[in-house]
């Protein structure tokens, strides 16, 4: 609905007469309204100098208009508008250039001080929630209230539990449940490394390479890893700078068998470490899409059923990999590193990759039982950290007095 009507008042010689329509209703009578115009002071600027602001002020609303910017009227570019005043007493129309106003309500956003910094203290998940609560649907705001109640739930749970951890410490005392959670812990550390055999008689049954890539899977390594049967020193030039490959496959590349039974057998087992340093860089796991295009699905379910933990998260189940996750990949890299470098691997290489500090990959090497040495790289001027799987394996007792940090 829109009513247009005359601003009264002589415009200045060169300038347009205001002519205004107003978009929320009628105009009834203009006796009780007030119009103020205003001009921009930058009359050298021949833009500038044709922008208008119009107010118009009535006892409930005020009203503004503009012949610039996103709320200005095209038609004033399209068409003239002209104005006539008829003087009763000589008879004679006056007419006049006139431009069109689209007058939108002001409206006022007066707050107190003391609401407005209540408000910006707010988090921005109390925001979406104020906003949910004003104009949400009714599916929107029965979610609300559930979650709000599950915060509930979830704060009387903690009180429980540390409550209930206050009488465990109590009654056994604080000595025993440490001595527990120590157990606990090595627990946990044995869950993130590959099966170790101890009592095994040949160092390449300590850790089973059948543990690491089953016969079902290294079958399904068969076409993704072809790729890497055959390659030239131009190839490994170019898979350098477009980084495709981490750096420890790009340097075994380099020094591939000739036999093209242990080539493929090299290949496969290459691609699969590549698939695990890409996993660890990643958060979550898609298990439709895997984590790579030429992904066998054997691989991509072996990869989210082992290397991911399930969580509930926005509505739905995901595959995250979580720290402890990361620590198990790190380890699995390690145990088929060995594998293909007939036991000892450099760590140094495969820490850069795996994007971990020096302190940690050393203490998964010691969690799996591997004899640590240092040695200079040909060019003699850095030295690297090397893991040799022997027997009989090695044990590292725990400092005293040392706290277990976590891995990530």
């Amino acid at each position: 609905m829109e009513a247009r009507w005359c601003y009264r008042g002589d415009p200045q010689e060169g300038q347009s007469a205001p002519l205004v329509q107003f978009t929320n209703g009628k105009l009834k009578s203009s006796e009780n309204m007030t119009f103020n115009l205003y001009r921009n002071k930058d009359t050298t600027n021949p833009r500038k100098k044709q922008k208008v602001t119009l107010n118009a002020e009535t006892e409930r609303l005020s009203y503004v208009g503009n012949n610039f910017g996103a709320g200005a009227l095209k038609c004033n570019t399209l068409c003239r508008y002209y104005v006539g005043v008829l003087d009763k007493d000589s008879g004679q129309l006056e007419v006049y250039n006139a431009e069109l106003f689209n007058m939108q309500p002001l409206v006022s956003d007066n707050v107190e001080d003391d609401d407005l910094s209540e408000y910006l203290n707010k988090s921005y998940r109390e925001k979406v929630d104020l906003c949910i609560e004003a104009f949400g649907t009714s599916k929107q705001k029965r979610a609300l209230n559930s979650r709000r109640m599950n915060a509930v739930g979830k704060e009387v749970l903690n009180m429980a539990v540390i409550k209930a951890a206050e009488d465990v410490i109590e009654t056994k005392g604080t000595d025993a449940v440490v001595s527990d959670a120590a157990e606990s812990m090595k627990s946990d550390t044995s869950l993130a490394l590959p099966p170790l055999h101890e009592d095994a008689e040949k160092v390449e049954d300590v850790y089973k390479f059948e543990d690491i890539i089953s016969p079902a899977e290294y079958e399904a390594l068969r076409a993704p890893a072809a790729a890497l049967m055959n390659i030239t020193t131009k190839d490994i030039v170019k898979m350098t700078e477009e980084k495709n490959y981490c750096f420890f496959v790009l340097n075994e590349l380099k020094s591939m068998p000739v036999d093209e039974k242990k080539r493929d057998h090299k290949a496969r087992c290459l691609w699969f470490l590549d698939a695990l340093v890409k996993l660890i860089s990643q958060r979550m796991v898609k298990k439709k899409l895997g984590f790579s295009p030429n992904c066998p699905g054997i691989i991509s379910n072996k990869i989210v059923k082992t290397f991911t933990a399930l969580t509930y998260s926005n509505g739905r189940i995901q595959n995250q990999i979580s720290a402890s996750m990361k620590v198990k990949i790190a380890a699995y890299a390690i145990a088929l590193a060995l594998h293909i470098n007939n036991f000892e691997t450099d760590l140094t290489i495969l820490q850069r990759d795996l994007k971990l500090r020096d302190k940690r990959i050393v203490d998964i090497a010691k969690a799996m039982r591997l004899k640590l040495t240092k040695s200079k790289t040909l060019s003699g001027l850095d030295e690297h950290r090397l893991g040799t799987l022997s027997l009989p394996l090695p044990v590292y007792k725990e400092m005293a007095g040392r706290q277990k940090r976590k891995m990530y």
